[in-house]
């Protein structure tokens, strides 16, 4: 079982917690870097929500 497998399962029935907890940490890291990587951080926060959502089809 891999680490993405593991997680999802964690997760499983706390969905809006995961996604209050990756908003949180891509804030802080706009925060960090003054906003300089906004659009690569809003970009990976949608990714790896997608994947923690998505059941069906593993993550690449």
């Amino acid at each position: 079982m891999s680490m993405m497998d593991k997680l999802k399962q964690m997760l499983k029935g706390h969905e809006s917690q995961a996604d209050k907890g990756i908003d949180k940490a891509g804030d802080m890291v706009d925060e960090r870097t003054q906003g300089k990587y906004s659009g690569q951080v809003d970009t990976g926060q949608d990714a790896l929500k997608r994947q923690l959502r998505d059941t069906d089809n593993p993550p690449q």
